[in-house]
C-alpha cells in the first residue's frame, strides 16, 4: 500500500471556508442521505471508478480531491484505488463524517439510516445465534457449521481488511435508495 495523504476534519474545514473543496463520500446512498458533510458529493466505494471521478470532476484536477466515509476504513481504501490508478492528488480525511459531525461542522440531515457496519453486526451475529440455538436445541452439530463460517468471515475480514459480508450489503436495495425526503443543513 502506498502513502495516503491524510487530513483532518478541521483542516478540511479551515481550506473549505478559504474555498471550494471537492470532496466525494464513498459510503451507501442510503448513509450519505442519513447525514453529510454539506459540501460532499456521494459516490460509494462499490461504483468509484477513480477515472470517471477525474474525468467528470467540478474543480481542476490539479486541486487535492478530498475522500470521506463514516468513519476513515472505507476512504481510505477509495484513497488507494485512486493512488493505484495513478492519481496521487487524493486525501483521505481522517475519522470520516463521524469526527465531522463531532466537531458541529456544517452537515445535511436527511431520513435516517442503519450504517453498514451496524447492519454487518446484525446479519453476522443474528446468523451465528441462529446456528448456535440451532445446533443446541436439535442436537445436530450440522447447525454449528454456520457459526463456524460466520466466525471465520469475520477472522477474515479482520486480517485482510476487506468485509465481503459488508461489500454484499451494500448492493442490497435498501443501500442504495437515493433520499429524496426533506433536508436540513444544521
Amino acid at each position: 500500500m502506498s502513502q495516503v495523504k491524510t487530513i483532518s476534519v478541521g483542516q478540511l474545514a479551515e481550506l473549505e471556508a478559504r474555498g471550494k473543496v471537492e470532496v466525494v463520500d464513498v459510503r451507501t446512498p442510503a448513509e450519505f442521505g442519513d447525514v453529510h458533510a454539506a459540501m460532499a458529493r456521494n459516490v460509494p466505494l462499490d461504483r468509484c471508478d477513480p477515472c470517471e471521478i477525474m474525468r467528470h470532476r467540478s474543480g481542476s484536477c490539479d486541486q487535492p480531491l478530498y475522500v470521506i466515509c463514516k468513519s476513515g476504513g472505507r476512504s481510505m481504501k477509495a484513497t488507494q484505488k485512486f493512488i493505484d490508478a495513478g492519481f496521487t492528488n487524493v486525501v483521505n480525511v481522517e475519522g470520516g463524517t463521524d469526527a465531522w459531525v463531532a466537531a458541529g461542522l456544517p452537515v445535511v440531515r436527511g431520513k435516517k439510516a442503519v450504517s453498514l457496519e451496524r447492519q454487518g453486526r446484525i446479519v453476522a451475529g443474528g446468523l451465528a445465534a441462529a446456528g448456535a440455538f440451532g445446533a443446541l436445541l436439535s442436537g445436530n452439530v450440522l447447525w454449528a457449521i454456520i457459526p463456524a463460517l460466520m466466525g471465520s468471515g469475520l477472522f477474515l475480514a479482520g486480517i485482510t481488511d476487506c468485509c465481503m459480508l459488508g461489500m454484499l450489503l451494500a448492493k442490497m436495495p435498501w443501500n442504495n435508495v437515493q433520499d429524496t425526503g426533506s433536508r436540513c443543513s444544521t
